[in-house]
């Protein structure tokens, strides 16, 4: 139990510090890529958490449809590459309040509504119920994604497109 909690914490760590440099980086294509190491973090703790199936998901539709179709998005909007100052404002303070006021909320309602009950061995789900829940429950929910993906993707093509 001791391993997984020491790599609990370092995925964590590495999580949070990718998730600022998501909003801090001053550089498009280095926020993306930043993005991916945030995923793949949730990835890995889906695998501490024996959900093979979600990390695996996570991969594939995340990592290798998501952050892709945002890196097509930056190339055909022909978004500027390098460090751009125009990606910074003055409203940062305002952001760590609204974040910090966010996460003292959601702690709130967790803790209210859980308080230090745990779940039964028993009730924790399993990776094939989350799989048929995707597929059979919420499939419709699923493609309306995918489509809405596909749309983006070809008014990316269109913005872009000279004429």
């Amino acid at each position: 139990m001791l391993g997984q909690q020491i790599a609990f914490g370092i995925l964590a760590l590495v999580m949070g510090v990718s998730a600022l440099r998501v909003v801090t980086a001053k550089n498009v294509v280095h926020a993306a890529l930043y993005l991916v190491l945030v995923l793949s973090g949730v990835a890995g703790i889906f695998i501490l958490l024996a959900a093979e199936f979600l990390a695996i998901v996570q991969i594939l539709v995340y990592i290798g449809a998501i952050v892709v179709l945002f890196l097509f998005g930056i190339m055909l909007t022909r978004a500027p590459i390098g460090r751009s100052n125009e990606l910074d404002n003055d409203q940062r303070w305002a952001g760590v309040l609204v974040g910090l006021g966010l996460f003292g909320l959601l702690a709130a309602i967790l803790y209210n509504g859980f308080g230090r009950t745990k779940l039964p061995e028993s009730e924790v789900a399993r990776s094939g119920d989350v799989g048929l829940a995707i597929f059979q429950t919420y499939v419709i929910p699923f493609e309306v994604i995918s489509v809405l993906l596909l749309a983006a993707l070809v008014g990316a093509v269109v913005i872009a497109r000279r004429d």
